[in-house]
């Protein structure tokens, strides 16, 4: 099992870049699909974007299509998220996931291993 860590989260004023980045142990990170959720004060944890095993596969949430990049690296354990053009309403504490499948992964229940969360903010 691998166990995911977070970071690359902070303060950016809106349309202004981040890069998360998502560094997972274990000797197995490349027989795991990883995905991206995130919880806004108040709402429920929200599917933002997951990458297949591979990285050839990749699926978004549709007010991030455009703006949002995931990719991984599998030599370095690996998975990256870079959002650009960011919104007020991408404030949220992000997590990175990782489930045990070799597709795309976008509903939480399907993920088992999850990080501790790192805050985005975005200023109007």
């Amino acid at each position: 099992q691998v166990q995911p860590v977070e970071s690359g989260g902070g303060l950016v004023q809106a349309g202004g870049s981040l890069r998360l980045s998502c560094s997972a142990s274990g000797r197995t990170f490349r027989n795991y699909a990883m995905g991206w959720f995130r919880q806004a004060p108040g709402k429920e944890r929200e599917f933002v974007a997951a990458i297949s095993w591979n990285g050839y596969n990749t699926a978004y949430r549709d007010s991030v299509k455009g703006r949002f990049t995931i990719s991984r690296d599998n030599a370095k354990n690996t998975v990256y998220l870079q959002m650009n053009s960011l919104e007020p309403e991408d404030t949220a504490v992000y997590y990175c996931a990782a489930s045990p499948t070799f597709g795309v992964v976008t509903t939480p229940h399907e993920y088992n291993s999850w990080g501790q969360g790192t805050q985005v903010t975005v200023s109007s």
